[in-house]
């Protein structure tokens, strides 16, 4: 469907006529681009297919949340309009390669008066029946027609590139947002897990200065250790807490719309799989928001063209009949008839430069879409750069960060096991806890990174929804809409 009705417009241009004003779009701009990403070798260029990316991620429930998303998101159902508003566009221009027809009907009661300076006589009223059909064909000798409609086609074919961009967007917030939560999640069951740990080491050093082998500074320290532990408790809590509801608003419903489905915690998503990365100039065709705004190019270039049009002559058939009677039922019989037919040229003669600055116009748009283009490339590039170095460094940092929060755990049970027995002190059993509880905690941020940087790499890639998508439902049905009496003004 997205190229059918772009596809008819396109053949009527070459059927109707074949003379055109205005630059002729040759394709994608061809721009300098590197071979390969330089975070891989070419020999590490990975290649297939980003479809429905998210499942790599293993969890049933992002999957229901993203499929829901993109069904009810808000922005996805705008993006749909604007697509139906182009393929309507492209309907409406293509009608001026057609003639017009209309036709009119009317009945009037008239009366005449003839006579002299002196003498007045009066007619007997009479009603007068008459009606008409009127056409205009305006030929598109210089194709001003053609090229507005070539526009009209590269305006539906962007407005359908911008809607896969805002699935795309949609699908990485979605799991993105979920990712975040998980991780909130885990950040809270381990401080309170450590908090619980560090309560029991107040308790002992309680017991130890009861007894007079501990001191009160010791003391101190290890309540002041655990009551900061439990304090980062209610800052992850309101964190958490904005993410399902930004989860809420992206499916479309209140923010705490999805609070129930996210009520039990569950484990950070870990992706196992490579993406496939591909080439660089796969992006000119993978990557939504790229290939809208060479579609956006080739719709400002067809725009010269119909400005340039403009300047030439246009040249038109009009014909009309019409038919008189004084009853309805001899407009087809004893009517009188009169009938024209012609053609008429319009010829611009002066318009104080009115045209030339159109076409002047609509050149520098080009250049602006053409830069827009390029910027819009560049940026695609540097996204798939920066996200595979942080993938990369951040899977290498996660590695680091398990061995470290391993050998801290080991640490932490052998200190205080010392400490019970007299034979370490107390700083070592602080020292160990704390290190330990820093490094699980950066462990989990180290995951929730590594995540987010593979969903920033879906992105990145142009990785979005594969499926159809119905465009062709309107978000508001009017009903009543045929004639009535008006209602009160609300």
């Amino acid at each position: 469907m997205r190229a059918g009705l772009a596809g008819v417009a396109l053949m009527l241009t070459g059927i109707l006529g074949g003379c055109a004003v205005g630059p002729d779009y040759a394709g994608p701009p061809r721009l300098e681009l590197p071979s390969h990403w330089s975070a891989q070798s070419t020999s590490r260029k990975r290649t297939g297919t980003l479809d429905r990316w998210w499942l790599r991620l293993r969890d049933p429930l992002l999957n229901r949340l993203i499929e829901e998303a993109v069904v009810a998101n808000p922005d996805v159902a705008k993006a749909k309009a604007a697509v139906r508003e182009a393929r309507a566009t492209v309907q409406q221009t293509a009608s001026g390669l057609f003639p017009s027809v209309s036709g009119t009907t009317s009945v009037t009661d008239n009366k005449t008066s003839a006579g002299s300076s002196s003498v007045l006589v009066d007619s007997s009223p009479y009603a007068l029946h008459q009606g008409s059909f009127d056409s205009s064909w305006e030929f598109d000798l210089f194709g001003g027609t053609q090229r507005s409609i070539e526009a009209a086609v590269r305006g539906e074919q962007s407005a359908g590139e911008d809607l896969r961009d805002s699935l795309v967007t949609l699908i990485g917030d979605v799991a993105s947002y979920y990712v975040e939560a998980r991780g909130y999640q885990a950040r809270i069951a381990l401080a309170q897990r450590t908090s619980v740990s560090q309560r029991d080491t107040e308790k002992l050093t309680r017991s130890k200065y009861d007894a007079g082998s501990g001191n009160a500074v010791d003391l101190s320290k290890a309540t002041a250790q655990a009551a900061s532990t439990e304090a980062n408790v209610p800052t992850y809590q309101a964190a958490l807490a904005a993410d399902i509801h930004r989860l809420g608003i992206l499916l479309g419903r209140p923010p705490d719309g999805v609070a129930a489905l996210m009520a039990k915690a569950a484990p950070v998503p870990a992706p196992r799989m490579p993406l496939p990365t591909g080439l660089p100039a796969d992006l000119l065709a993978n990557r939504p928001d790229v290939a809208g705004a060479e579609r956006k190019l080739a719709q400002a270039t067809a725009k010269i063209g119909a400005a340039k049009a403009d300047r030439y002559p246009a040249v038109s058939l009009t014909g009309s009949v019409g038919t008189s009677a004084l009853r309805a039922g001899d407009l087809a019989k004893y009517s009188s008839v009169s009938w024209s037919v012609g053609p008429s040229i319009t010829v611009p003669v002066f318009d104080a430069g009115k045209r030339v600055a159109t076409v002047r116009i609509a050149e520098a748009q080009r250049d602006q879409a053409f830069a827009t283009f390029h910027s819009t490339l560049l940026t695609a590039l540097e996204d798939v750069e920066n996200a595979l170095v942080s993938l990369s460094q951040e899977r290498i940092r996660a590695t680091k960060l398990t061995e470290a929060a391993k050998n801290y755990r080991e640490a932490a049970k052998l200190s205080r096991s010392l400490f019970e027995t007299g034979s370490a002190s107390f700083i070592d059993v602080l020292d160990a806890e704390r290190s330990l509880y820093s490094s699980e905690d950066s462990l989990i941020q180290s995951k929730v990174s590594a995540a987010k940087d593979y969903i920033a790499l879906a992105k990145a890639l142009g990785g979005g929804w594969v499926d159809p998508v119905d465009v062709s439902t309107p978000i508001i049905v009017d009903t009543n809409t045929g004639p009535h009496m008006r209602e009160a003004l609300k």
